[in-house]
């Protein structure tokens, strides 16, 4: 089979897209990238009040901020739905494989216990700071900010034990054979 070219003899360009599949786009992947536009509506309206009206809107600064922090503990539930957190394998290949099972089993267990961790005691700071601590120019609860956070470790922790089962289910991890995805069901 001929390879097509991407310039063909007489120089003209060829190229096609591949197909867009967002199907297997987490719910959390969707909620991320909604806070992620309400994020460049609201530093284009920064921008436009600052150099287009000499008149910045002071809200828009801290608005963007706690945005960017609900992007990224919500965004974060992708990384781990995926299992592309920074990993070591090295280790893996120069072990016994039952050593390496259960060392991954570890993994997969310590994961879940942090973000697990994390959902406890986030809630516990939003029980004690309660709705008195406020954002310092918008005048709302900052228990909204450390929701999102809340959301952001609650999706990971849960993204985490559908991974722990897709790893026991299947009988190794990505750690064990780096060259697998968790496409490899």
């Amino acid at each position: 089979m001929e390879q097509q070219k991407i310039i063909d003899d007489e120089g003209h360009f060829h190229a096609e897209d591949e197909v867009v599949d967002l199907s297997d786009t987490i719910a959390e992947g969707w909620i991320a990238l909604a806070i992620f536009w309400l994020l460049g509506l609201t530093v284009f309206y920064q921008f436009v009040t600052r150099y287009v009206m000499n008149d910045s809107a002071a809200w828009t600064e801290e608005v963007a901020r706690y945005m960017l922090i609900g992007v990224v503990f919500v965004g974060a539930a992708i990384g781990v739905a995926k299992n592309s957190q920074i990993q070591v394998d090295f280790f893996y290949r120069h072990m016994p494989a039952a050593m390496g099972r259960w060392l991954s089993r570890a993994v997969d267990v310590l994961r879940t216990a942090f973000f697990a961790a994390a959902v406890v005691m986030t809630v516990q700071m939003m029980l004690k700071i309660g709705n008195q601590t406020r954002m310092t120019i918008v005048d709302l609860p900052m228990n909204i900010v450390y929701g999102l956070c809340l959301f952001g470790f609650a999706a990971m922790a849960w993204r985490s034990v559908q991974v722990a089962r897709l790893h026991w289910r299947r009988g190794y991890s990505v750690l064990e054979r780096p060259e697998s995805t968790l496409a490899d069901r």
